[in-house]
């Protein structure tokens, strides 16, 4: 069995976490106060999923390790 592409899809949803985020800041600055909380938590949620990958991907190796 090949290992879950488990990297790649932590990656990605830090990226999309960071990017939510930096978008948030910039909605903050241009006034749109209505949408910052949505794409703040929308970011915060993508950064909790990519960390939760993570320790998915370490208790994966751990059981197929022996």
């Amino acid at each position: 069995m090949t290992q879950p592409p488990f990297a790649t899809l932590s990656t990605a949803l830090a990226a999309l976490g960071t990017a939510l985020g930096a978008l948030a800041v910039q909605l903050r600055a241009d006034g749109y106060e209505q949408y910052v909380e949505s794409v703040a938590t929308a970011s915060v949620l993508m950064w909790t999923t990519a960390c939760l990958t993570v320790v998915t991907w370490v208790r994966f190796r751990r059981t197929n390790s022996h």
